[in-house]
């Protein structure tokens, strides 16, 4: 959020609650939600944790005696951007903002009968400002005043008392500015031809302080220029510290990226930077898919879910379908699928429902008959996968 304030009986603003971002002076690149875009390990942090879960399909049920039956959903939770913007994309826009800011905000410009919001169009958290006076929250998007009830705003890694989520970039900026920093001094090298720090020796005779200033000035100068400095058969110059941030810059790269995934909730080998001699294995994509979704995902799956149920009256509630990420190899989709039918919790037709086929014929039945002997049920094994039709 660009700025908040909330101000007690004290005077003391949140501004003095909350840790403060860390310093990025010395020379370090400047860190705020966008520049930490150009890190990569935050990219694709963002852009995982955010396909996945706008992925997953948004279901409305309610309980009828105890069973929970699925009931038709408004049209805010189908297109809840209006025409233009539907589930998918208005769930990946909000999850990135989460993820990234703490907040996503958004303009509540349509409501149904009941008075809940029927369209909500999403603003980006640097135009919001949040301020808490009096036990009174008011929001400025863009320059104007809006009141809680014209707002959506949902918030994730909150602290108690404050009216915002806090920003993992805020939290991880020294990392991200040590990344940002490497990087933009390698550009400076190639580009500009920066060099590291050197020795320029003499190796003839001793020379004087002014010879020794008048030369290295001549380096630098030519240096700066990119051009060529030219000497007698005397002179050496060592670059003793090139191979040397070579190595660190290779290091702090590799450091960073586990450390900002770290912050993100995010597994490193999830986006290509596994540590080098990790021994985590698992056993099957199954079992790494359940690990990342109960670990990391659970919680701001489970968050996300009772905020969408508050566009709906009670005591209806919205289900995020997460057996969506939950992808298995075909051999033990044909195992669980066997499993199921067998103990009586899926009947066939809804196991080749899976791999978008239609129910047994009586002619395909006959034909099992004529195989394997009258009344045999045909096993789901052998609805062989379709193309693109792997069911997840």
């Amino acid at each position: 959020m660009s700025l908040f304030r909330r101000r007690d009986n004290a005077g003391a603003t949140a501004d003095q609650l909350i840790p403060p971002r860390p310093g990025t002076g010395g020379g370090a690149a400047a860190v705020t939600n966008e520049t930490a875009l150009r890190n990569s390990a935050v990219w694709a942090c963002l852009r995982l944790r955010a396909n996945l879960i706008s992925t997953m399909p948004v279901n409305l049920y309610r309980k009828v005696d105890g069973i929970q039956v699925e009931v038709p959903k408004p049209a805010v939770l189908v297109t809840p951007g209006g025409d233009e913007v539907e589930m998918p994309e208005w769930m990946y826009s909000s999850q990135f903002d989460l993820d990234r800011s703490g907040n996503t905000v958004g303009l509540i410009t349509a409501t149904d009968g009941l008075g809940l919001p029927a369209r909500i169009e999403l603003v980006p958290s640097s135009d919001v400002t949040v301020r808490m006076r009096k036990g009174k929250k008011t929001y400025r998007i863009a320059g104007t005043v809006y009141q809680p009830d014209e707002v959506w705003h949902e918030k994730q890694y909150t602290v108690p008392g404050l009216p915002v989520g806090l920003s993992p970039v805020a939290y991880a900026a020294w990392s991200i500015s040590e990344y940002l920093s490497i990087q933009q001094f390698a550009m400076d090298w190639f580009r500009n031809g920066a060099v590291p720090s050197a020795h320029l020796k003499n190796t003839a005779k001793t020379i004087s302080p002014a010879v020794a200033d008048e030369t290295k000035q001549r380096f630098k100068a030519a240096v700066a220029g990119r051009d060529l400095f030219v000497t007698g058969n005397d002179w050496d110059y060592e670059m003793i510290q090139a191979e040397q941030a070579g190595a660190d810059w290779i290091a702090a790269k590799q450091f960073g990226i586990g450390d900002i995934a770290r912050f993100f909730d995010c597994p490193s080998d999830l986006i290509d930077a596994a540590v080098s001699g990790s021994s985590v294995t698992y056993a099957n994509m199954t079992q790494r898919n359940l690990q990342f979704l109960v670990m990391s995902l659970g919680p701001a799956v489970s968050r996300r879910e009772n905020a969408l149920s508050r566009l709906s009256s009670r005591p209806r509630f919205v289900k995020l379908n997460r057996n969506a990420l939950l992808a298995m190899d075909p051999q033990t989709q044909a195992s669980v699928i066997s499993t199921r039918i067998t103990s009586r919790t899926l009947a066939p037709s809804e196991a080749r429902a899976l791999y978008d086929q239609a129910p047994f014929t009586e002619q395909q039945l006959a034909e099992f008959d004529r195989l394997f002997g009258k009344g045999t049920t045909p096993a789901p094994t052998t609805a062989t996968p379709q193309p693109g039709g792997t069911p997840s």
